[in-house]
């Protein structure tokens, strides 16, 4: 069953799912004033070089500055050219990790001889600002085609390492290699095995054309600046999904059916695919089921369909995952239990991961199995699971106490974070505190109010069930408070109050 491309767009909004085997596996999402900026050109100033972290902050007109590393630093100079030259290692970079992804260069200079405060420079967004941090870029342009990635600064050629065929791998080198202009590099993508030389020409002409008119609109620019905006949500995923393999794009918006036939036409004329404009009245969401699965995806608990369950934790840091037989006894016996629990918990784990895009580091806590032999099913399951998942990840075998330790390529924000915000009453904590704690904050916080102020009561303002609490199972710490002092104390409810505020006025 060939995958589908599912797009609701509206003018506040984008949403992009691609269906495979009848199942939301990816979703992309796109809105009017939170529109993604990977893969923009800025032109950039330097506000401050830091030589302990070798690294800079650029100002790029973001409400944050970006963070630039000494190893994305390239500076137009001849001298430094020439460093890169002799520093360059024969590489090729897995590309489906990063499409724009550019060779590894071991810095040379430290980032304090490179760059000063003030200097102008074009620069990329290599990683959305995620959480408190600004943009990650790099001065290392890439401009990515449908079968190609440009690098207009590197003389390099570079293939996807999800060709495997070495035959095909060599007759893409030496087109490319052949029809390239000396200083410039490409990266050859995966979705251009078997094309012709016509079609990596076709692409070679349009991004030099591209990235000529980027040069020109950098020299009339003045920093901050944006010199070059990449396509919108659509256009990017159609270049980068719609394959041979994505035989089905349905969309509900009649503009974005004719942008898409028009992208489809130029770029991409020999592909076979059907894409159809819907317009019954029923939500398109709602009609192929994708509302459910992006609703699940928000929540921490997931059921399995054995009766257990995980649970998912982002934090700052990194992202826990915990796995529970729940309702799940087995058939047989405990080990046994255990592993088919942990075996069903991998593809969840590995769909969740690619569906809510998490990444950064990822602790996955599986049922503790005695046998090592089990402990290799899930791990070999887990290798075997991610290897769909366009985004790189890196696996550690799972410990002695059932933990798994991995990273996964992180470029934008995860769905979690981008659809919703700490909740503004817990502040975030997924909790608070409770009643009962709050009733004894205020006894001692009464006991150091009447023993230094002279008065003749004491007026508690609290939270409706606070005082609810005060008045019933409480009664009794005010009491004594009360004989204690010889004050009188009594209790209002405020309706406004936050459960864990407080206020205590003695007269």
């Amino acid at each position: 069953m060939g995958a589908e491309l599912v797009i609701n767009a509206a003018s506040h909004e984008t949403r992009i799912a691609l269906i495979e085997n009848g199942t939301i596996a990816e979703l992309y999402i796109e809105r009017s004033r939170e529109r993604g900026i990977v893969g923009n050109i800025y032109k950039g100033r330097v506000i401050r070089v830091l030589p302990g972290m070798q690294a800079a902050f650029v100002d790029i007109g973001l409400e944050k500055a970006a963070f630039l590393y000494v190893a994305d630093v390239f500076d137009a100079i001849e001298e430094y050219e020439s460093l890169l030259d002799e520093g360059k290692k024969e590489h090729e970079p897995n590309v489906e990790q990063s499409e724009s992804a550019h060779p590894d260069y071991k810095p040379l200079h430290p980032i304090e001889e490179l760059l000063q405060e003030g200097q102008e420079l074009l620069v990329q967004i290599s990683k959305e600002p995620i959480g408190t941090k600004g943009a990650r870029i790099t001065s290392h342009i890439s401009l990515p085609g449908r079968h190609l990635v440009y690098m207009p600064t590197v003389d390099h050629v570079g293939i996807s390492r999800r060709i495997e065929d070495e035959a095909e791998r060599e007759r893409l080198r030496e087109i490319v290699d052949r029809l390239k202009q000396s200083g410039s590099g490409y990266i050859v993508r995966t979705v251009s095995e078997g094309k012709s030389e016509e079609d990596l020409l076709s692409d070679m002409q349009y991004l030099s054309t591209l990235w000529g008119e980027i040069a020109k609109r950098r020299e009339k620019a003045a920093a901050p600046s944006l010199v070059h905006s990449d396509l919108d949500v659509v256009q990017k995923v159609v270049r980068d999904i719609v394959t041979e393999q994505v035989d089905r794009i349905i969309v509900d918006s009649k503009p974005d059916f004719d942008r898409i036939v028009q992208f489809i036409s130029t770029f991409m004329p020999k592909m076979k695919y059907s894409i159809e404009l819907y317009d019954d009245e029923e939500p398109i969401f709602d009609h192929f089921g994708l509302e459910v699965e992006i609703s699940r995806a928000l929540g921490r608990k997931v059921w399995l369909k054995s009766g257990g369950y995980i649970i998912i934790e982002q934090t700052e840091a990194l992202t826990a995952v915990d796995v529970n037989t729940g309702r799940f006894v087995g058939k047989h016996n405990l080990e046994d239990t255990i592993l088919k629990t942990n075996l069903e918990a991998v593809k969840e784990i590995s769909y969740q991961l690619r569906l809510r895009n998490i990444g950064g580091i990822i602790i996955i806590d599986f049922i503790d199995m005695e046998k090592e032999v089990n402990r290799d099913k899930v791990f070999t399951a887990l290798e075997e699971a991610l290897k769909g998942d366009k985004s790189k990840s890196n696996i550690l075998k799972i410990s002695e106490l059932g933990l798994v330790e991995m990273t996964r390529k992180r470029v934008r924000e995860s769905i979690g974070r981008m659809m919703c915000e700490p909740c503004p009453y817990c502040e975030g904590r997924g909790y608070i505190k409770s009643k009962i704690t709050v009733c004894h904050e205020i006894f001692r916080e009464l006991r150091r109010e009447m023993l230094d102020i002279k008065g003749a009561k004491a007026t508690v303002s609290v939270h409706p069930q606070v005082a609810d609490l005060l008045y019933d199972e409480e009664r009794r710490g005010l009491e004594e408070l009360e004989k204690r002092f010889k004050k009188r104390i009594t209790v209002r409810a405020k309706p406004g109050f936050h459960q864990e505020q407080f206020e205590i006025l003695i007269n």
